[in-house]
């Protein structure tokens, strides 16, 4: 009994120091005005939707979002429509149902989810576009966007100075406003070049399953075709895959969104390029103009992050 007795004497120090060090931390939290542990309701809700999860690209948008949101001690709820747009519009009005106080939104159909961003601006939610625009801006507080149109160009100007001709294949994304402006920006660029042909286009929705049967039969339409233009890394990863599966080495494949996969393709030497966009440079940037709002400073109605070829000559400065 003694032996017991003195044994809970010794712990009772280090319990003491534990309750001293979390009466610390909920003082320090509190002292602060972020949050404390009886005034959750001090935290706000903010949601975030992208087109689809199943792209590493928006992991890391949303990553450095939440960092910065949970870091001013308030809530990110993050939800994938998974390239559904009705779906997308009910997590808007889901959100709306919560009360978020923003919302951070890349969508599956740049003009459909009109009517959600209506009922979100109606109940007074503040909303940023993230990579993509949307079809009314007035429904936005801004825009943070790589440059899409930018990247098509590039890609165009990549391909022209290591080909004098081509027959060229897209991959599109037809409902993507940042799909179309990349596509866009490399017609525009080889507009008016006629040894710089479109022998086939597909839409892939921007996805490696999808682009994958879709090259398979757009080949097969235009076994001419030496070059694919992908709106994407995963549409030209599955534009690859059909390669292999057809066995053909000596097609061109472009890609933009400088992703770890595109980057060890292009090291191996089976992709010709990408265009990289800079996810975490775009998540921070959202999330802090979502805070300038919060504290009425004025921001931008877009931001236009550029972005950078990467080709097999400059692979070595991009890890």
């Amino acid at each position: 009994m003694v032996k017991r007795y003195k044994k809970f004497l010794a712990t009772v120090p280090i319990i003491f120091t534990i309750f001293i060090g979390v009466i610390g931390v909920y003082i320090y939290l509190d002292s602060e005005g972020i949050y404390s542990a009886n005034e959750v309701d001090n935290q706000r809700k903010i949601g975030a939707s992208y087109m689809t999860m199943n792209n590493p690209f928006f992991e890391i948008i949303n990553e450095e979002i939440r960092y910065i949101v949970e870091g001013n001690g308030d809530v990110l709820i993050t939800r994938d429509p998974a390239l559904n747009l009705e779906k997308q519009i009910q997590e808007i009005y889901d959100f709306i149902d919560l009360e978020v106080k923003a919302i951070f939104i890349n969508p599956v159909d740049w003009i459909g989810i009109k009517p959600a961003l209506e009922a979100a601006k109606k109940a007074g939610i503040i909303v940023i576009a993230i990579d993509t625009n949307v079809y009314d801006e007035n429904l936005i507080s801004s825009t943070i966007v790589s440059d899409n149109y930018d990247a098509g160009v590039q890609c165009a100007k990549d391909l022209m100075e290591s080909k004098d001709s081509a027959n060229i294949i897209l991959l599109e994304h037809s409902t993507a406003k940042s799909a179309i402006d990349r596509i866009r920006g490399f017609e525009d660029t080889i507009k008016g070049k006629p040894n710089y042909q479109i022998v086939g286009r597909g839409d892939s929705v921007g996805q490696l399953e999808t682009a994958m049967p879709v090259v398979e039969e757009l080949l097969d339409k235009a076994p001419n075709a030496n070059v694919i233009m992908a709106l994407n890394d995963p549409s030209a990863l599955g534009a690859m895959m059909a390669l292999e599966q057809k066995n053909i080495k000596d097609i061109a494949v472009y890609g933009i969104d400088g992703s770890p996969e595109g980057k060890t393709m292009i090291k191996d030497n089976r992709m010709t390029a990408t265009v990289a966009q800079f996810p975490r440079r775009i998540g921070r940037v959202s999330a802090e103009k979502l805070y300038d709002i919060f504290k009425g400073v004025p921001v931008d109605k877009k931001i236009i992050i550029p972005v950078e070829l990467i080709n097999n000559k400059n692979i070595d400065n991009y890890k």
